[in-house]
């Protein structure tokens, strides 16, 4: 049978990180929150001529060049983002035309002028859709070879309850036949359902009342009559608009985290249901290491404990949680699931299956479509650096996007997934980025500067257009830094 897998893999983080501890002093939170209850240290965020399709673009370029792919043998380009720069056009279109530039002179021009290019979006879990679209596409052909990228920018409100969850940068990876790093199962669990956890929504602010609203800021007091009249003199480009309503695009989004909390559980959990109900899996025995989305490095060990527990009952070892922190009641509910969390039955299993996944988000923070497959990343490269033999075993994932769904998928590690990992130098490049502080974090928030922090060999936003006919039109270009 053909085995489908990623063959090779490469990353982009952002250079730019905030400590999590000042962040914390800044907002008058305990460190030990963030710390210990969900595992952040550091949070990147991007520079000002930084977004999804330049991350995007550098992943895409440092995959080729790392691997020595051809790009002209590429016959798609997948990108999952939920941080799209154009409603209409794809973010990763911007992507391959910035690298194209770079490739131009040994490929020459249009080097991926035959290949399919395709954003999807559901939230984040959009990269693992089009990781599983282009692992059938490259099963049904042959000696297929495709590009799937995940490429986003988690931006919350300051001072909110997610404000210390941000991250931002992109992950690519080469999916072809008989794969270097691992292969995939073709049997995957889905769950979905329609809520309202997490959205990013058009927000309307009716156009005469955001007007009397700026005069009052003048300190005019001007009729609903006589600001119409204003309006229907004005050759202003924005007050002009003959839309009722003015639209305004944020990438913050409005979210309720425990009801996420609560959505991630259940739709994972449908999906194993899924998974089980085509293909019996014995969580606890089969698989050596359980990847997650990660919105924080720590949300996969803190939503998975009532699977856990079910698991030990499947597998007649539930008196070794018992023997710990007694008989489950049902007057303490929740509270003993706290416990089995604590226990140090769940701990040995986390510190084996599913921290070394969580290392790379610590210092990274919520990528939201790229965050399992940096998961993966890190755990790749933490056996790399502690010399750990994982050829052979297998790998649960278990991806969510609000909204909602949820993919549950099993991989195998192959013997020769070490020639692809061990340049990656993951871990050193997150050691080697440049700190900023609270109010240089906050400006950057707020957009409020407008040169670079720092200048990388790196393609980046060069500049957006103003001329009527390419009115917010993005171009990129490689900035030699």
């Amino acid at each position: 049978m053909k085995k489908t897998g990623i063959d090779a893999i490469s990353f982009y983080v952002p250079s730019l990180y905030v400590d999590l501890k000042e962040l914390a002093q800044a907002r008058n939170i305990a460190f030990a929150k963030l710390n210990k209850g969900l595992g952040l240290n550091q949070m990147t965020f991007a520079d000002v001529n930084e977004d999804a399709a330049s991350f995007a673009a550098n992943s895409l370029l440092e995959l080729i060049y790392a691997n020595k792919i051809d790009p002209r043998t590429i016959g798609r380009i997948y990108l999952g983002t939920e941080s799209a720069v154009d409603s209409a056009k794809p973010t990763c279109s911007y992507a391959i035309e910035a690298v194209e530039k770079q490739l131009s002179e040994t490929f020459g021009e249009r080097c991926f002028k035959n290949c399919d290019v395709v954003d999807m979006t559901f939230a984040c879990v959009g990269a693992v859709d089009a990781l599983q679209n282009c692992l059938d596409w490259v099963n049904n052909g042959k000696a297929r070879k495709a590009i799937v990228i995940a490429s986003d920018l988690a931006k919350y409100e300051l001072n909110s309850g997610g404000e210390y969850t941000q991250g931002a940068g992109a992950v690519a990876m080469l999916v072809k036949e008989n794969p270097s790093i691992i292969s995939f199962s073709k049997t995957w669990g889905v769950a979905t359902k329609s809520v309202g956890d997490f959205f990013k929504p058009r927000r309307n602010f009716e156009k005469i009342e955001t007007f009397k609203d700026t005069a009052q800021l003048l300190g005019l007091d001007i009729s609903e009559d006589k600001a119409k009249e204003i309006l229907d003199k004005s050759n202003s480009e924005f007050w002009s608009n003959s839309n009722k309503y003015f639209e305004l695009f944020k990438e913050e989004p409005v979210f309720d985290g425990p009801f996420s909390n609560s959505c991630y559980q259940e739709r994972i959990t449908e999906a194993i249901e899924h998974l089980n109900s085509q293909k019996p899996i014995n969580v606890l025995k089969d698989w050596q290491s359980l990847i997650f989305h990660l919105p924080y490095a720590y949300q996969g060990r803190r939503m998975i404990v009532k699977n856990w527990v079910s698991w030990l009952k499947e597998n007649n070892k539930l008196n070794n949680l018992t023997e710990e922190i007694g008989d489950y009641n049902k007057d303490e509910g929740d509270l003993w699931y706290k416990k089995a969390s604590k226990s140090k039955l769940y701990q040995d299993y986390v510190n084996e299956k599913i921290a070394p996944g969580e290392k790379a988000s610590s210092q990274i923070g919520n990528m939201y479509t790229a965050s399992i497959f940096m998961s993966f990343l890190s755990m790749l490269n933490h056996a790399i650096d502690n010399k750990l033999n994982i050829s052979g075993n297998k790998i649960g994932f278990l991806s969510y996007g609000s909204g909602s769904k949820s993919k549950v998928f099993q991989g195998t590690i192959e013997p020769s997934w070490k020639s692809r990992i061990i340049h990656s130098k993951l871990f050193f490049y997150l050691s080697h980025r440049k700190k900023i502080d609270i109010s240089t974090y906050e400006l950057l928030h707020k957009n409020e500067l407008e040169k670079p922090i720092i200048k990388n060999n790196a393609i980046q936003l060069s500049n957006i257009e103003h001329s009527p006919l390419k009115m917010g039109f993005r171009n990129y270009k490689k900035i030699n830094g």
